[in-house]
């Protein structure tokens, strides 16, 4: 292309610089008719006249440039040499220019692509990994039998009853050996004093465990309505303890009714 550039900056002949400066001369001389002509025909008419003659002139023109078949600038060689070396080489310049925008827009274009590429390659592996997941917890769904969850809570439960069972045998021994029912360890000089008077009732009383039983069954089985009622088997004395020391409470219309106080 540098050769080509310097060829085409050589000088040209005697006689084609002679030819290519006559055609010069005859159409700056046409362009200055031209320019006289169009002063002329301006200062003759007036301004409305004057933009409806341009307007129709300038459709003839065109009509007429649509039909008129192009000619050469010069009919020497070496004019229309150097002429088309000169296009030839600004087109080779635009072309550089439009090649270069487009190397730049797809080195921009590859470099999204693999941004996009290592993006898509991310989404995958997760993906993939989520899949594997999904896998392993249906895996692991059926191969455990479906009746080992309740199999499970069933053994929590019986194994908080047998908890229970051995924490009411303790309370039930403490009881037992502490508190007693009262015509078990009454004195043998008292029993001969009351006997007439307080046999039957001191067969009837029950002791400090029931009473506890019974408050902790009503409140199991009935929680909305835990109260119960004071009848004769129960030994006052064992009632005011349990009050007294906040392990029941009296109902507050009805003072024959107690029920477990509620521990938090």
């Amino acid at each position: 292309m540098m050769a080509e550039g310097g060829q085409a900056a050589a000088e040209l002949s005697e006689a084609a610089q002679s030819e290519l400066m006559d055609q010069c001369e005859d159409q700056f001389a046409q362009l200055e008719k031209l320019q006289n002509e169009i002063i002329l025909f301006d200062f003759c008419e007036n301004p409305q006249d004057q933009a409806v003659n341009r307007l129709m002139a300038t459709e003839a023109e065109l009509k007429q440039w649509l039909t008129v078949e192009p000619k050469l600038l010069a009919s020497n060689s070496e004019v229309l040499l150097k002429a088309g070396k000169e296009e030839m080489l600004k087109l080779c310049s635009e072309l550089e220019m439009v090649v270069s925008c487009h190397e730049a827009k797809r080195d921009k274009l590859r470099e999204t692509k693999e941004l996009e590429q290592k993006w898509l390659e991310e989404k995958k592996q997760a993906l993939i990994a989520a899949n594997d997941h999904v896998d392993r917890l249906q895996m692991e769904k059926g191969k455990l039998p479906g009746h080992s969850v309740l199999h499970d809570t069933k053994a929590k439960i019986q194994k908080m009853k047998v908890y229970q069972e051995r924490l009411m045998e303790c309370l039930g021994d403490i009881l037992e050996k502490h508190v007693p029912c009262p015509h078990q360890n009454e004195p043998s000089t008292n029993k001969k004093k009351k006997k007439n008077i307080t046999q039957e009732l001191d067969e009837d009383l029950i002791s400090l465990n029931e009473i506890l039983e019974l408050l902790m069954n009503k409140v199991l089985n009935t929680p909305h309505d835990p109260y119960v009622t004071i009848d004769n088997t129960f030994w006052p004395p064992y009632v005011e303890l349990l009050l007294r020391y906040g392990i029941a409470v009296r109902h507050h219309e009805n003072n024959f009714k107690i029920r477990l106080e509620t521990f938090c």
